[in-house]
């Protein structure tokens, strides 16, 4: 069993752990991530390419899809990091999926490697979203 994240640092930790298993032949950008779900449980994921790019999956929509398919309904947090120094951002896509799934207390911890990171709202990410998460 993974040890659940108590602070930001530790799901940053877990996010940099995952970013080691990108498998990123074309790019050699990796990412990784780490998310809480509304039941403290930890899950992580990196980003997968694909020789065809459109195969390819965000480190983010990996620990997201992770979290669902293990009964995961609501995504209180989520630490993403890549090898760039500055905070790393999500693509539109990969917010999008946030919105799905995210909490009303959702927030997204855009770390760089250094352990240093920004804190974002789900409004801050994507104003004016659709979706269910924005009906409520």
């Amino acid at each position: 069993m993974k040890r659940i994240p108590d602070h930001d640092p530790d799901l940053i930790q877990a996010a940099l752990d995952a970013r080691e298993k990108a498998y990123v032949p074309y790019s050699k950008f990796r990412v990784g991530a780490a998310l809480l779900d509304d039941r403290d449980r930890l899950f992580t994921g990196c980003n997968i390419e694909n020789a065809s790019y459109g195969a390819t999956c965000c480190a983010e929509r990996t620990a997201i899809f992770k979290a669902v398919s293990e009964g995961a309904k609501t995504i209180r947090r989520l630490a993403v990091v890549c090898d760039q120094a500055g905070p790393c951002m999500p693509c539109g896509i990969c917010r999008q999926v946030m919105a799905e799934f995210a909490g009303a207390d959702f927030e997204l911890l855009a770390a760089s490697p250094d352990g240093s990171y920004r804190r974002f709202s789900l409004d801050e990410l994507l104003p004016d979203r659709f979706g269910l998460s924005a009906e409520s």
